[in-house]
């Protein structure tokens, strides 16, 4: 009987201890942080779709044929490819 009173004494205590302790830490470190936060200049990245055409030589079955294709590149590191223009140039 002891021991449960004890224990429901020092549960309680912490109850009521630990709540004041964190207000008193909360109130000191937010004296100290700065309530205005000032950045000087904007972000220094390069927001460019860069564009690249290219030729290649495909075969498909017999055939032979000149692709040209357009390559972009855009700012978030994806890739798009879209075929211009096919041309047969052999069997």
């Amino acid at each position: 009987m002891k021991k449960l009173l004890i224990t429901a004494l020092m549960l309680g205590s912490a109850v009521f201890a630990v709540p004041s302790i964190e207000a008193k830490t909360t109130a000191i470190s937010s004296a100290s942080d700065p309530q205005i936060r000032v950045q000087i200049g904007g972000r220094q990245r390069n927001h460019r779709i860069r564009t690249v055409t290219k030729t290649r030589i495909v075969r498909v079955g017999r055939a032979s044929y000149r692709e040209t294709y357009r390559i972009t590149y855009l700012p978030n590191g994806r890739t798009r490819t879209q075929v211009i223009s096919r041309t047969r140039i052999g069997r």
